[in-house]
């Protein structure tokens, strides 16, 4: 079976970055990350993740360079993160309980999604 990818969006203004509050699952619910999701069979990470932002978020992007490292949820799951620049569209959360942008010094105050924990030093130094 051919690997998932999951790809999520790293959206910075200025010294702010845009984290998300899921909505669901229940465990996940109430938890920060970063806005994405799965990349569908011949879609590239890109365009994966501009259609994701358009659909979540009402948002169009250019997706650009990658940060930090793949993370893998599960033993056919891999998580990637890219930085991504705003290029029209009203940023509403659409599939989202609630949209954020917050500062380097509270990226570590912030209860995380597990799996994003993991980008926080990149994060950071993107930010800084």
């Amino acid at each position: 079976m051919a690997e998932q990818i999951v790809v999520a969006g790293a959206l910075i203004a200025g010294s702010a970055l845009l984290v998300a509050q899921r909505e669901r699952p229940p465990e996940l619910a109430g938890l920060w990350e970063l806005p994405g999701g799965k990349v569908a069979p011949g879609e590239t990470d890109a365009d994966a993740l501009a259609r994701e932002l358009l659909e979540e978020l009402g948002i169009e992007v250019t997706v650009g360079v990658r940060i930090g490292d793949d993370i893998a949820l599960n033993s056919s799951t891999v998580l990637r993160a890219y930085r991504v620049t705003h290029t029209g569209g009203q940023l509403r959360p659409i599939d989202h309980r609630a949209l954020r942008w917050v500062r380097v010094q509270e990226l570590d105050e912030l209860p995380w999604v597990p799996a994003d924990r993991a980008w926080l030093s990149a994060l950071g130094q993107a930010l800084r």
